[in-house]
């Protein structure tokens, strides 16, 4: 049976490392340049080379984005950007490129370090794979758009030693493998420069030109407008189909997402895969499991996207442009203090006498009540209302550990982009 890596997103160290310790076999991330993630936190030099240690140290490998749709004057700062991680060390262990002018730089200034082929260079055919394969490219990611009977063909077409990666968790664009030109047109900030405003999810109306000011509004009924709102993809019940098309890295997708999201779609995908390859049977038997953990974390409903045909009305929102949120999440413990109390740097306010839970790497989750909570001075404290404060925090019902990840369930599931 064919071993898939699991590759997740980190938006910053503290995702990088929940990503490690929750189950990622490989984590992208982006530095402070040529990535297409401009909004995200991204990862300075400093950062960059301290999150490869620690995953290394794990034996989880890192891949580091410079998939920008390159301009002339982009092209001196890409080569020094490449000398930088030549001498880091430890050096990323791949470089996830789009631009043919990119990697070609990428394989002149350091060849040592693998060339993988970002989907948004569109690979829709295997003559496409064996192209980039011909060019020294060790991996090529498939575009979303592709059928898990054309992956099969690509799988059969091209050399063992060429990898197949392909996106099996996160949002879907609505435009061509995020080859979208609404955001550049309306705000002048570039997608393929990695700038997107995401305006595929705002509300529309249609203006017939000799009405000016008349705006009729675009609904298919009365549930809505929300026309370009696509749910997002989940492959969590289809890991025997995406492992019999000899995919080589399942990938999800999510650089902005949060340490909860990523731990979450992690922790989940972990199991998933590693049930299976113990026995298929006990796959099936934990599919429920599956299904309710993955509900944990912000998500627009769910759908296959393209493995199974291409996506029908079903396979879009028009009722709102919200995420579904059942969980809150409230840090990651960093410290266990020998008086018991965890130190945490505080993402969301809670309070002293509420129900949380301590989410484990190993699937569980414990069910606890905040004792107490005290500021670095030992100050007491009835909530913690400020974000990044460093508190310090009792719970009775059950211990945490370093990296353990607090959340909160919350009543209501709704949550505005």
């Amino acid at each position: 049976m064919r071993h898939p890596e699991l590759l997740i997103p980190a938006s910053s160290l503290e995702v990088l490392k929940t990503a490690v310790i929750f189950g990622a076999d490989a984590v992208y991330i982006g530095g402070e340049a040529f990535g297409l993630r401009a909004k995200a936190k991204n990862f300075s030099m400093g950062e960059m080379a301290e999150g490869i240690r620690f995953a290394h140290e794990h034996g989880v490998k890192v891949y580091v984005t410079a998939n920008i749709l390159a301009h002339n004057y982009d092209l001196a700062g890409v080569e020094a950007y490449f000398r930088e991680l030549k001498e880091m060390n430890p050096q990323p262990d791949a470089l996830i490129i789009a631009d043919p002018g990119v990697f070609t730089i990428a394989k002149r200034v350091c060849p040592e370090i693998e060339r993988h082929i970002s989907t948004q260079a569109n690979n829709t055919n295997y003559a496409t794979y064996l192209f980039w394969h011909e060019l020294g490219a060790k991996r090529v990611v498939s575009a979303r758009e592709l059928s898990m009977r054309e992956l099969k063909q690509i799988r059969a077409s091209i050399p063992d030693d060429l990898e197949i990666e392909t996106f099996i968790h996160g949002a879907m664009c609505i435009s061509y493998s995020g080859r979208c030109l609404l955001s550049n047109y309306f705000t002048g900030r570039d997608a393929n420069h990695g700038a997107c405003t995401h305006p595929c999810r705002w509300k529309y109306a249609v203006m017939e030109e000799t009405r000016p000011g008349e705006y009729m509004p675009v609904e298919e009924n009365e549930r809505g407008t929300y026309i370009f709102n696509s749910k997002d993809l989940c492959m969590i019940e289809h890991i025997p189909d995406l492992i019999d098309a000899g995919i080589d890295s399942l990938k999800v997708e999510g650089r902005m997402k949060t340490a909860l999201y990523v731990a979450t779609v992690a922790r989940t995908y972990r199991k998933a895969l590693d049930d299976y390859q113990k026995d298929p049977k006990l796959y099936e038997a934990n599919m429920d499991w599956y299904r309710e953990q993955i509900a944990g974390c912000t998500y627009r409903r769910f759908t296959t996207g393209f493995f199974y045909g291409k996506p029908d009305t079903d396979a879009q929102i028009y009722d709102s442009n919200t995420y579904i949120k059942d969980y809150t999440y409230l840090g990651i413990v960093g410290e266990v203090r020998a008086d018991g109390k965890y130190r945490l740097e505080q993402r969301n306010k809670f309070s002293v006498g509420e129900q949380i839970e301590i989410m484990k790497p190993d699937g569980r989750n414990l069910t606890v009540t905040v004792k107490s909570i005290e500021c670095e001075d030992g100050t007491p404290m009835e909530s913690a209302p400020h974000p990044k404060q460093v508190i310090y925090v009792a719970l009775d019902g059950g211990e945490a550990e370093v990296y353990d990840l607090l959340r909160r369930k919350e009543p209501e599931s709704c949550e505005k982009q």
